[in-house]
């Protein structure tokens, strides 16, 4: 443990650890407290408080006494898990875990996590058909996407039978979870009716499913080189977002586009779709036309194929049209806000927007729009055609509306007809991205 915190930790770092009560994470509190003099670091704790149990209110209080005992400072966040959520309980839990994890004002997170846990972790990603990130199961370092902290994972060269000798030579009690007995979760099933006769037959085997994860980190490494390399020649950046070229992912071959293309997805930190799926997007993105349009959903986001380019998109609802009172500023939420500032001579009329009903929602399809002054008015689909503006945008772009008629569109400009003259008062609209 101590090479681990030598080689990933800087003297003076900020550590805390997650402590749930039980004999792993009480063996790392221990040592890890010990170790605060000879390393420098300081060290606090979080225990998170599921509510799942009936013993959990005497968990927390186990934990504060122990961290107490050390000098330790102990953070308790409480959680509240659906029993109907449609992930799963297990699935829940590790989720709000990860959320509190992730908002820790920390350089680094240490969990408990040994041997026994990374070999169930490679046979758990193998029944689940995963590929070489899945199976290279948990790495000792890493910062998860979207965490402030780093995690450390030190316990992973030691076996669960060496931390029990270890919490036994060092007098440790710890709490014992009786869910961990119930085989109803996926996990626990593994450990309990198929890990014991594995390990009869073939002795050992924890430590070799371990080295088989570490094989497939490397592969997954290298994976990643590869499609770094592929990357350079097929990745832009654009105003549009990130483009991925579709003629350059079709002169790939297939094993290697569905590289590229994870690589890709997982630049957007998106989950990634199964085999099947992501061979179904390689197919139609690299086959499309340049002046075709092809979606490929991905759960909360989805790949659009336009002008010969791949695009990662977010999906979600479409924020409610809002009623304007004469704010300086008016909220989309999720999308930004719009900024009305007074001229003279500019902007929107001011007379004519406070005799009417002014409304700023997404565009809703069918607006049209006259820029010039006794010019043509035109759809603002042509306009953001156009200009354009890519079609995954187009269902967000803001517009004022007063009463039926479009008076501004974010990106293209106002009603000529509703322009202020030169000695009238106007609003000038200024929209601000979230």
């Amino acid at each position: 443990m101590a090479e681990a915190l030598v080689r990933h930790v800087p003297p003076g770092a900020r550590i805390a650890i997650a402590y749930s009560g039980g004999l792993d994470s009480s063996v790392l509190l221990h040592v890890l407290a010990g170790l605060r003099g000879a390393h420098a670091f300081g060290l606090s704790a979080v225990h998170v408080h599921h509510g799942l149990s009936p013993h959990a209110d005497d968990w927390a209080a186990w934990c504060a006494e122990n961290c107490a005992a050390l000098g330790v400072s102990l953070i308790t966040e409480r959680v509240q898990l659906r029993p109907d959520d449609p992930s799963g309980t297990e699935a829940a839990a590790r989720l709000a875990r990860h959320r509190i994890f992730a908002s820790l004002d920390v350089d680094c997170l240490v969990t408990a996590h040994h041997r026994d846990d990374q070999a169930e972790t490679f046979l758990l990603q193998a029944l689940r058909g995963a590929g070489p990130k899945g199976l290279a199961a948990m790495a000792q370092c890493q910062r998860p996407r979207g965490w402030r902290a780093m995690q450390l994972r030190p316990l992973l060269a030691l076996s669960r039978m060496d931390l029990h000798a270890a919490a036994r030579d060092l007098g440790l009690r710890w709490v014992e979870d009786e869910s961990n007995l119930s085989d109803r979760y996926r996990r626990n099933a593994l450990r309990l009716t198929v890990m014991p006769p594995l390990r009869a037959f073939f002795p050992g085997c924890d430590a070799t499913l371990a080295r088989a994860a570490a094989h497939q980190a490397e592969t997954a490494a290298l994976l990643d080189e590869l499609a770094q390399i592929d990357a350079t020649a097929a990745l832009t950046r654009t105003p549009a977002g990130l483009r991925l070229d579709c003629r350059a992912l079709a002169a790939l071959s297939p094993a290697r586009a569905r590289n590229l293309l994870r690589y890709f997805i997982a630049q957007h930190g998106v989950t990634l779709p199964n085999a099947r799926r992501l061979d179904e997007a390689r197919q139609q993105l690299g086959a499309a036309r340049h002046d075709a349009r092809v979606r490929v959903e991905l759960g909360n986001a989805a790949l659009w194929g336009w002008r010969g380019g791949v695009y990662m998109v977010a999906t979600g609802k479409l924020p409610e049209p809002v009623r304007w009172r004469g704010e300086s500023e008016l909220k989309l939420p999720g999308l930004g806000e719009l900024v009305f500032r007074a001229a003279i001579g500019q902007g929107l009329r001011q007379a004519s927007l406070a005799a009417g009903t002014v409304v700023l929602g997404c565009r809703r399809g069918g607006e049209r729009l006259r820029l010039r002054p006794g010019g043509p008015t035109h759809s603002l689909k042509s306009l953001l055609q156009t200009n354009g503006v890519p079609p995954w945008v187009r269902p967000h772009l803001p517009v004022l509306t007063c009463g039926d008629t479009t008076i501004w569109a974010e990106g293209l400009g106002c009603h000529a007809d509703w322009l202020a003259g030169p000695a009238e008062a106007g609003w000038i609209p200024l929209w601000r991205m979230a």
